[in-house]
């Protein structure tokens, strides 16, 4: 009875663990946080009958740019992305050789001897061809808004950003965090994802349509088993 239970144990943990190796998540593209901490609030202030006050939050001069350059602040991405290569390699070799020795005059007695003896024919040749193709094209186009999560010293905004779409039973996701040159964004308060430093970019989707396209966990137990 004890080896039976022993038997449906181990079974029972290796099939687990079989499991858990199949439902590893993909390492994630975009670190750390993707929206800034929320400032601490402002202590209460006197009023002092003046329009502008400097120690308020969102109080800006008149005449200030409203370019965001805090951290907290609001900035949106434009995805642009286009990526095309192509490589060709073609690889073609061809090498022969030849290699004969023989005796041309002999006694009539040691012709036969000789001949067989002596006489050496041979001949070789080596041949090899190779030809391979790759070609990738990928376009991501899209707009995200993001937060500024942290301001360099020289004044670059490093920017974070994610947008969730849930349908029906399945998900999507879209991180990006990168950093930006202030003078990069336009008017309207956007800048290209071609002009964002150190870009990273993660389209991810949970549900029905990512289990589809998973390899069941037998198939990568025997996949991770076969020496082929």
């Amino acid at each position: 009875m004890n080896t039976r239970l022993l038997r449906a144990g181990l079974t029972i943990g290796l099939l687990s663990l079989v499991t858990g190796c199949a439902l590893i998540p993909p390492e994630p593209v975009v670190e750390g946080p993707t929206t800034a901490i929320p400032p601490a609030p402002f202590p209460p202030q006197q009023p002092t009958g003046s329009i502008y006050q400097p120690t308020v939050y969102g109080s800006y001069p008149l005449f200030e740019d409203r370019r965001p350059r805090n951290v907290g602040d609001i900035v949106t991405v434009v995805l642009n992305e286009r990526t095309n290569a192509a490589k060709n390699v073609a690889t073609n070799t061809s090498r022969t050789g030849a290699a004969s020795l023989g005796v041309g005059a002999a006694p009539g007695f040691m012709d036969s001897w000789a001949n067989a003896k002596l006489d050496t024919d041979a001949s070789g040749a080596n041949t090899a061809a190779g030809k391979g193709d790759s070609t990738a094209n990928n376009t991501f186009t899209g707009t995200l808004t993001t937060t500024v999560v942290g301001v360099l010293g020289n004044g670059n905004l490093q920017v974070a950003g994610e947008k969730q779409i849930a349908i029906n039973r399945g998900s999507e996701y879209v991180r990006f965090s990168g950093v930006v040159d202030p003078r990069s964004i336009s008017g309207a308060n956007t800048v290209s994802s071609t002009q964002v430093a150190d870009a990273r970019i993660e389209y991810r989707s949970k549900g029905i349509m990512d289990e589809v396209q998973t390899m069941g966990w037998l198939q990568r137990f025997f996949l991770l088993a076969s020496p082929f």
